[in-house]
């Protein structure tokens, strides 16, 4: 058995599920080329029978990166195995990833059928998707509740089929890391022609195991592992990339290998943050802003004799650098540029220019310029584009004051005034907004978050407004809190009025 382990990311998919971390094209584009770059073997680019940008999302990517597998998922349905090979055709490499749900809970409440016919439908899905690609995946959806010896069974048959990787997927996050390590073994074990196809990891967190059940399915025989940049995913998330990559560069003795490039990582990491609006948890393992900090004294001397003292990671692995470049005013294009690449950002010289003229404004208000803040700047050009903008907005408030704001709207070019009274600064703001609007739209959840700390930080707001029975997601950053607040609004509300 190789010890090479291979990297799936489903930032592009399963990631992008989460609410409000919708991504367009040109950005999916400039995360997998950022993949590329990180080292994982393969892509999952989407689901193209969802609608029509997911299949453009697969083609484009396709067009886009070189050597990385590209994967479409399907059903176990002609039609979606039929749409993903027709956004496969510019792919170098191809794979289809088609599966159906093989526990009690699936095949008796969502299928209403029985495991005999499951099991016919997953063959018949594995060698139809053959016809179109060699390289197919097969997914036992709730793999993590369905039972061994059925779970076998399937495993063996989609194998016999043509499947070159099945996934065993926990899906609903159940599994203890015992359990799922069991059951990899189980396969390992009990499967006739289990070598000839790769076993895959595929592990959700919903009691927060997503990364111990991955371990465990490795060291149990599993030699591919399904995985998203920052664990982002569906519900608690899935498996993070970053983490499964540092765990076994740091346990070398277990002889497990992946290709991923770990000084990259730091900086995708930032960049699938900010594009997907999605906030880093300060403590969060590897790549989250307290991942390398130090507050107790007792950690801090022994850190400072020793870093290996209470540090097993050296930052500069994961693309921390201690030595970094600090970013203030007197800063030059050159330094910019040089953060921007780092953090996986290329900019033309048109933008980089522009993007310069807001990090001066910024670092004229700001004592420290960090990367969140950097990263910020160079995506402030996707409101560019906003047929609702915000021309100016004023406010006044105080202890003993009721608040009142003044907000002026450019649409389409353009300008309409009102202004409001409301329950803060902030609620005024948005009625002013309302009143120039002129739609039945409820803020559902309204998140401010500090990037760094200090109270000359940039604040990002994420909001989620209700209009006409769905849900429209806005985000901004700004060091005046008020403002982002406004523009989160617009930002959501541009969504859905054309």
């Amino acid at each position: 058995m190789s010890d090479r382990l291979f990297i799936f990311d489903t930032t592009l998919r399963d990631g992008e599920q989460v609410p409000g971390c919708q991504l367009n094209t040109v950005e999916k584009i400039q995360v997998a080329k950022a993949l590329e770059e990180l080292g994982v073997d393969v892509i999952e680019a989407g689901f193209p029978v969802s609608s029509p940008g997911d299949f453009n999302s697969v083609v484009e990517i396709s067009k886009a990166v070189t050597w990385p597998v590209i994967c479409a998922l399907t059903r176990a349905v002609e039609k979606d195995i039929q749409v993903a090979a027709d956004a496969l055709k510019y792919a170098k490499r191809g794979r289809i990833h088609t599966g159906i749900g093989t526990s009690d809970y699936h095949i008796k409440y969502k299928f209403n059928s029985n495991q005999d016919d499951i099991l016919e439908r997953a063959i018949a899905a594995t060698k139809y998707a053959k016809q179109f690609v060699e390289d197919v995946e097969f997914y036992c959806e709730d793999a993590g509740r369905t039972d061994n010896a059925y779970l076998a069974r399937v495993v063996e048959a989609v194998i016999k089929a043509g499947a070159t990787v099945v996934n065993i997927p926990d899906t609903t996050g159940y599994c203890l890391p015992d359990e799922y390590g069991a059951k990899i073994k189980y396969l390992m074990e009990n499967v006739n022609g289990v070598h000839n196809a790769t076993i895959s990891t595929h592990c959700h967190n919903d009691l927060g195991m997503a990364t111990a059940n991955t371990v465990q399915g490795v060291l149990n025989g599993a030699r591919q592992v399904e995985v998203t940049m920052n664990g982002i995913g569906e519900r608690a998330g899935n498996t993070s990339l970053e983490e499964i990559a540092m765990i076994f560069k740091s346990h070398k003795e277990r002889g497990i290998e992946t290709n991923i490039n770990t000084t990259r990582i730091y900086g995708v990491s930032r960049m699938v943050s900010s594009l997907m609006n999605m906030p880093i948890q300060p403590n969060k393992a590897i790549v989250g802003r307290n991942a390398f900090a130090h507050s107790s004294g007792i950690h801090q001397d022994g850190v400072l004799k020793n870093r290996e003292s209470y540090e097993i990671i050296d930052p500069k692995d994961v693309g921390i650098d201690d030595s970094a470049i600090v970013l203030t005013a007197r800063s030059g294009r050159a330094a910019l540029k040089h953060r921007l690449q780092i953090l996986g950002v290329d900019l033309s010289q048109e933008k980089l220019d522009k993007v310069y003229e807001e990090f001066l404004k910024l670092a004229d208000r700001k004592k420290d310029i960090n990367d969140d803040d950097v990263l910020m700047l160079a995506g402030k050009d996707r409101t560019a584009m906003h047929r609702i903008k915000l021309d100016y907005l004023q406010v006044t408030s105080g202890v003993g004051l009721q608040s009142v704001a003044s907000v002026c709207l450019d649409i389409a070019g353009e300008k309409f005034e009102a202004a409001a009274s409301g329950n803060g600064p902030v609620d005024a703001a948005i009625k002013a907004v309302k009143m120039i609007i002129h739609r039945q739209m409820v803020i559902q959840e309204f998140l401010i978050q500090a990037i760094n700390k200090g109270s000359d930080d940039v604040g990002k707001v994420h909001m989620q407004v209700e209009y006409d029975g769905s849900h429209y997601y806005g985000f901004s950053a700004n060091t005046d809190i008020i403002a982002a607040s406004v523009e989160a609004f617009i930002d959501a509300i541009n969504k859905f009025v054309k």
